[in-house]
């Protein structure tokens, strides 16, 4: 059975476990070591356990059996969004370990995204993925996402293709 929760402050290393986890079976064999390491140095436990103390940020876990097998962030908008609304916010992150894709967790998560974002008054949200990611960007436009604009996202020193994709939230 799955089940959902808020992060609190101190699931500083759960998220960055997850997190890291999540990133190296996704994406983890587009990269050489040293680029993935550097990448991964920056997402320390002691990071997320700061992000979490910031009440701006938001995470929401998908467990099973209490043991987390995804999550999702909202926050402040950080990406280089052209002409984003001054209320618009980001989601951050949205991964769900391969075992449990396709279960409908994702969509829960975005849903609960999607209210978070109207909750805090915000008239769009932002995103970014990965251009050679087509599953993603097809259940991102479900959701009302149009992709508005190329954007480097760094790994070590490689430049991947992502879109920067928005909603407009009614």
């Amino acid at each position: 059975m799955i089940t959902y929760r808020d992060a609190t402050p101190d699931d500083g290393a759960v998220l960055g476990g997850l997190a890291r986890a999540t990133f190296i079976e996704t994406f983890g064999r587009l990269y050489a070591l040293p680029d993935l390491a550097a990448f991964l140095a920056q997402t320390s436990d002691a990071a997320y356990a700061a992000e979490l103390a910031d009440p701006a940020i938001e995470v929401r876990f998908a467990e099973v059996g209490g043991s987390p097998i995804g999550f999702c962030k909202v926050g402040p908008l950080k990406l280089p969004a052209p002409d984003p609304h001054a209320s618009a916010i980001e989601l951050r992150q949205l991964y769900v370990y391969r075992p449990w894709q396709g279960s409908g967790i994702a969509a829960v998560l975005t849903d609960w995204a999607l209210d978070r974002a109207r909750a805090r008054a915000a008239a769009e949200i932002w995103l970014s993925v990965y251009t050679e990611n087509p599953r993603a960007r097809r259940f991102y436009a479900r959701y009302g996402f149009t992709e508005i604009a190329p954007y480097h996202f760094m790994v070590g020193s490689k430049a991947d293709e992502d879109i920067l994709c928005r909603a407009v939230l009614a």
